[in-house]
């Protein structure tokens, strides 16, 4: 399993990181989502490495974006 680490601006509440967490877990291989809600930070774990743009799509369609 791979583990990659996003920085996600916008979220401020649970509903946040509920809309974020499910866009993103649509992705074809994605295991897992873990968002840090103080740190903005989200650690997809996928089967293999994930495409970026896939990643900053599934989260704009969640409200929000992804800045690194």
């Amino acid at each position: 399993m791979i583990n990659e680490t996003f920085t996600v601006a916008g979220m401020t509440c649970g509903h946040c990181v509920n809309a974020v967490s499910g866009e993103v877990a649509k992705i074809a291989g994605v295991a897992q989502v873990d968002i840090d809600l103080e740190r903005g930070l989200m650690t997809v774990t996928s089967d293999a490495s994930i495409d970026r743009s896939a990643v900053a799509a599934a989260v704009d369609e969640a409200g929000y974006e992804l800045t690194s």
